[in-house]
This record gives C-alpha cells, structure tokens and sequence, in this order.
C-alpha cells in the first residue's frame, strides 16, 4: 500500500503512458517520459541504466582501477621499425572471401628468433629460402595470419621492375625513358 502509493506520488512527475498497477516498476521506468518541470539530478538517477555496474566509491579506492594492457600490433618486431629476416619458405595463399587471387607470402626468422609470415608486395619477387629480407609492419586484411610485409629494393629482395607510379614503396628506380622528366 505504501509502496504503491510512494511510487504514485514519485510518478506525478512523468507522463506515463500506460500504467497498470500490475506493472514492475523496472519496466514503468522505462517507458516514462519526463516532463518539462521535473528536471534535475533525481531525473538522471531515475532513468539512468547502464548495462555494466559502475564501481561504487569504495570499491573504486580499494580496488584502484588497473589500465588496459597494450598490445601491440606487430610484436614480433619488438618494438622497432623494421627488422632483419631469413627466408624459411616461400609460397602462395589464397585469400579470404569475397577476394581471389594467389598472394605471395613467405615465412620468416627474425633476428630476434620468432618465425612469422611476411607479404611480399608488388609484381614478381627474386626470394627464395636463405634470402635475406628487411620486414616491416602492416597486416594484409584478405590473409589471416600476415601481419607484417617485406620491404622491397632493401638486402636481397629487388624492386619491383617498370614501376612508374608508387617507386618508393616498392624500390623501384625511375625508367630511363621517364628519367627525362616531367611531361610538358
């Protein structure tokens, strides 16, 4: 009886647009809709529902929050830019739907010690087991598994030939008809 009359009074603040008194009082909550006049921190509280519990404050001072770790994307480099490798074995894999083609990939030893796959980028490659590789990040979204690329024009892996556009990310020198310079 009490409750029920609390809660009335608690509801003469919101236009409710169909209440029974058979309705839990989590679901009135949730189709209430508050009106103009009631407006301020009660309303917040009310209506506030998270679907993960926040910390009270004694749990937040005796648990002291621990920050997500970091993970980084290429850990086999750790931590640098690039890093010297050695081909284990060099094929081809298909790549995942909705693509198809046959991408060059080939496994290999860092200097640190850990074997991973690396891409070999751009038309033709000269690699093959026991060549030496430079190998850098960036993952090849259509390959599960290939996080990191081989740099090209870098120790044994050669540039891409008759590359006219894009040299620099494959190691490709200018053509000697385009060495002319720019067309007029």
């Amino acid at each position: 009886m009490f409750a029920s009359r609390l809660l009335a009074s608690s509801l003469a603040h919101f236009r409710v647009s169909a209440w029974t008194p058979a309705m839990p009082p989590a679901t009135i909550f949730t189709q209430m809709r508050p009106s103009v006049a009631f407006a301020g921190r009660t309303q917040a509280r009310l209506l506030h529902s998270s679907p993960v519990p926040l910390a009270t404050l004694n749990q937040a001072i005796r648990n002291s929050r621990i920050p997500r770790k970091f993970k980084p994307a290429v850990p086999a480099l750790d931590k640098c830019p690039q890093r010297r490798a050695v081909c284990l074995k060099v094929f081809i894999v298909k790549p995942k739907k909705p693509n198809s083609a046959q991408r060059k990939v080939a496994r290999v030893r860092m200097t640190t010690g850990k074997v991973v796959m690396a891409y070999i980028p751009g038309e033709g490659h000269n690699l093959q087991e026991h060549s030496v590789v430079l190998v850098r990040g960036g993952r090849v979204a259509d390959c599960p598994g290939v996080r990191y690329k081989i740099v090209r024009g870098a120790l044994d892996c050669q540039g891409v030939m008759n590359r006219a556009k894009g040299r620099s990310k494959y190691g490709a020198k200018r053509v000697a008809a385009d060495a002319g310079g720019k067309k007029k």
